[in-house]
């Protein structure tokens, strides 16, 4: 009799403990465009990806993976969100040179051999008018800089970005091209000459043009809506993506735990920063555009979640600093995406969350006639509220550590 009464009293304690919420499943109700979303997940194409993060006694992470209907060999357009591992990548071979002179702040000019190539000889934006890996950095993670991307793919090329992408295991990487300028695939495989300089204009280090013979294509033909705009003719057919950008979510997310968590990956897999080169990522990638000084952003035109879409990407008043998010956007032909870290200081709230959606109800692309504000923007801001409320009422039993988080802005 004891025995069932034990028993009675156990189920009892269990039944009254408060129900762990299954992400993307339970509590939604107070997120109409969520709901929605979720509910109608062929029609907007969404992949999501959330990490919970517990710590150790030694206050190392413990992530553990939520995702909805993800699946990594599905097409989607990744926009600038490939401007990420680029801007880390020229960090990585920038340490591989291992040249007196050469750092992130020397002066890089980039020449022109071809005519669908253009020079960049100096960066008005840069406190000294000049052009450096840095400030190429600064660029696109504070506002998805696409002139800034590019140069960065010009000294890295093909090559070396997808095979370092492949070497760390995110192998369902392929960037093969610039952004926001019309090029074939050919000229997108030849790349500038390069000079590294000095303040008094002495040669450091030099790049001369290349062509890379190896054709990096999407393996399957993506294609995308029904019809698309080229020029003002309107073609008939779907969008073939098969010379464009591939980035899976599974590896944009993995891209953006490897800067944050390092540690948390074998050798082979991290990408090989220093300190300051891991710090400077860190800090572009979680400021607002309103605390940068060159470039000087007017709130009126990059408001501080211009670039930060799960704290509500239309909202144009200012965010709360203790509030960062540690990202990479992206926004083309109907597609919308975000990977954060996303973290408030003052609370010991972290988590990892990627996300992609596609809102284009006539199917035509290059039209303009995207849902970006109706269903895109309010989707990322509800995700954002959502998992955050299940973040601030988990337990943890560790508190993270924020302290080489809390960066000096500018």
């Amino acid at each position: 009799m004891k025995n069932y009464l034990y028993l009675f009293i156990f189920s009892l304690i269990i039944a009254c403990q408060p129900k762990t919420p299954v992400p993307f499943e339970d509590g939604l109700e107070k997120y109409p465009v969520l709901s929605q979303v979720l509910e109608n997940k062929d029609k907007y194409k969404v992949q999501i990806l959330y990490t919970q993060i517990e710590r150790n006694e030694h206050r190392n992470p413990l992530m553990t993976d939520f995702s909805f209907n993800l699946d990594d060999e599905r097409y989607f357009y990744p926009a600038s969100t490939v401007k990420l591992p680029v801007a880390i990548l020229a960090l990585e071979w920038l340490g591989e040179q291992d040249i007196e002179g050469l750092d992130v702040n020397t002066i890089m000019l980039t020449d022109s051999i071809h005519p669908s190539q253009v020079p960049a000889l100096v960066d008005y934006s840069a406190a000294d008018s000049l052009p450096s890996i840095a400030q190429y950095i600064k660029k696109i993670l504070l506002v998805s800089d696409n002139d800034a991307y590019n140069r960065l793919y010009e000294l890295l090329g093909q090559d070396y970005i997808n095979r370092k992408m492949a070497e760390k295991g995110l192998a369902n990487t392929v960037i093969n091209h610039r952004l926001s300028f019309a090029a074939s695939p050919e000229e997108n495989r030849m790349f500038n000459p390069i000079r590294f300089v000095d303040g008094e204009g002495e040669l450091i280090h030099e790049l001369p043009a290349r062509k890379e013979e190896r054709i990096y294509s999407n393996a399957e033909v993506p294609v995308i809506g029904r019809a698309y705009y080229s020029g003002d003719s309107l073609m008939e057919e779907g969008m073939e993506f098969t010379f464009k950008n591939k980035f899976a979510l599974s590896d944009l997310h993995g891209t953006v735990q490897r800067i944050i968590f390092p540690l948390a990956f074998p050798d082979s897999e991290r990408f090989n920063l220093n300190e300051e080169h891991r710090n400077l990522v860190l800090k572009y990638m979680s400021m607002m555009p309103g605390e940068s000084d060159y470039p000087n952003y007017p709130q009126s035109e990059y408001w501080d979640t211009y670039s930060k879409f799960y704290l509500d990407g239309n909202d144009k008043n200012p965010v709360a600093k203790n509030l960062r998010l540690f990202n990479k956007t992206g926004q083309a032909y109907g597609h919308l995406l975000d990977a954060s870290y996303y973290v408030d200081l003052d609370k010991g709230v972290e988590f990892f969350v990627s996300a992609v959606i596609y809102v284009n109800e006539d199917e035509t692309l290059n039209d303009d006639l995207y849902e970006y504000d109706s269903i895109a923007f309010p989707f990322f801001a509800e995700l954002g509220d959502y998992l955050y409320e299940i973040e601030t009422s988990r337990e943890k039993m560790i508190p993270a550590d924020f302290s080489e988080l809390r960066f000096v802005y500018p």
